[in-house]
């Protein structure tokens, strides 16, 4: 049995453009020639849920060897429940980190620069540091 190629989809909530996950998603499948998993946060929009559809998409034209691992934050915990997430994802070990970051548009952010959403940015520098390939996407 071939053991699933693992993508890490991390990305803005405000991400968008569909065309571009579900892009970077195919490639990634093709190119690693293997059953896909698709590990993401689980979130309502944004490049989450991207990812998601595009599973839920080849699913319905039949398309085997993809999945898809939701990683939800539990915010009851609180502010830090994103942050765990990402934690947790990364630690899944995937092969690939797909991240999709738009410009921060936190109403509370006090940097002055432009800069990308911090919980994109977060995951991304994690795997980053983890030694998982990253190919990032702006708008």
């Amino acid at each position: 049995m071939t053991t699933p190629y693992r993508v890490l989809v991390t990305g803005s909530r405000n991400w968008p453009d569909p065309h571009t996950v579900r892009r970077e998603l195919a490639r990634a499948w093709h190119e690693s020639g293997r059953p896909i998993v698709v590990v993401h946060g689980a979130c309502e929009d944004g490049a989450d849920q991207h990812a998601a559809q595009w599973v839920r998409d080849c699913a319905a034209a039949l398309l085997g060897g993809v999945a898809d691992e939701p990683h939800p934050a539990d915010w009851s915990q609180g502010r830090g429940a994103g942050p765990a997430r990402n934690r947790q994802m990364v630690d899944s070990r995937p092969a690939l980190c797909l991240a999709f970051i738009a410009p921060c548009t936190r109403w509370n952010c006090t940097r002055t620069e432009v800069h990308g959403s911090h919980g994109a940015s977060h995951c991304a520098d994690y795997a980053e540091a983890r030694g998982i390939t990253t190919r990032r996407f702006t708008p």
